[in-house]
């Protein structure tokens, strides 16, 4: 194989490097996905060279939205990294980061409040708890087995995500109705989420479940899914602290341009804001 030939053999080590980064399982397989679709854009015998990656990334701009089209160019330039091919590498599509949010997504606190009433009526208690537990701690789904038995005595969640550590509390609230729920279900150590067989709930059961609270909670479709809880934490937390650094570290987030996106006001609210600003200068009547 010559310097700057690729095949699919080189997916592997691509792989086994990703893990060694400690990257996450869905990243790796997303990274690995998109290398192998450069690889098969590539003409067959064809070598990289730097036009033909600009080529490529032409092509990403016409055939998927620039989010999903710079992503797939984040994983290619992880590849080219990992390579010691910096030479091919390309900068990503520039995109004005959004003034407002879209009001027909976003959950409001009196939703969240329905969707767990909701659950509570179907009987589902442990969909109930999940998503109060998300609603105040502002975790990712991923991140609910680090919710154990051990750290409602303390009131302190450790987690290790991303290769980063970070501190959760818990209010107390949260954890008498946590603990009540854990000695309803005979749990004594470990996780507080587990399926009947003891293992840890996992993303598309929780998806599924709270996908089927929609039509008898009254809320549309596009609001529910357990990231938007998520989203719900980090608006209300906001409105009341004001500080995105300090959010950014709650959330886990390595940028704060990240968690800026998490607190942007829909367009409903700049208007009531700009009401208030009384910038329209009266007429003087004659």
């Amino acid at each position: 194989m010559q310097e700057n030939e690729i095949g699919r053999s080189d997916i592997p080590g691509f792989r086994k490097y990703l893990i060694n980064m400690e990257r996450s399982a869905r990243t790796i397989d997303k990274y690995c996905r998109d290398v192998g679709a450069f690889i098969q854009y590539l003409a067959p015998g064809k070598l990289v060279t730097r036009e033909m990656v600009i080529g490529y990334k032409s092509y990403l701009q016409g055939a998927y939205k620039i989010s999903s089209a710079n992503s797939m160019l984040a994983a290619l330039n992880c590849f080219f990294h990992y390579k010691n091919w910096d030479r091919y590498r390309v900068s990503q599509f520039k995109v004005q980061r959004h003034l407002m949010g879209g009001e027909e997504r976003r959950l409001t606190k009196e939703e969240y409040a329905r969707l767990v009433t909701t659950a509570l009526h179907m009987d589902n208690r442990r969909l109930a708890m999940i998503m109060e537990t998300i609603g105040n701690t502002g975790i990712r789904i991923s991140e609910l087995p680090f919710i154990t038995v051990e750290a409602l005595e303390t009131g302190r969640v450790e987690i290790y995500n991303k290769g980063k550590f970070r501190t959760i509390f818990m209010i107390e609230k949260l954890r008498c109705r946590l603990r009540a729920y854990c000695r309803d279900n005979g749990l004594t150590a470990g996780p507080v989420f587990v399926t009947s067989g003891g293992m840890s709930v996992n993303r598309s059961n929780i998806w599924a479940e709270m996908k089927r609270l929609c039509a008898k909670a009254g809320i549309p479709e596009q609001k529910v899914y357990p990231h938007n809880l998520r989203h719900l934490f980090a608006y209300t937390y906001y409105g009341i602290d004001k500080d995105l650094v300090h959010l950014a570290d709650i959330l886990g987030h390595s940028s704060v341009e990240t968690t800026r996106i998490y607190t942007i006001s829909t367009g409903e609210e700049q208007q009531e804001v700009m009401q208030k600003m009384e910038m329209i200068i009266k007429k003087e009547t004659t």
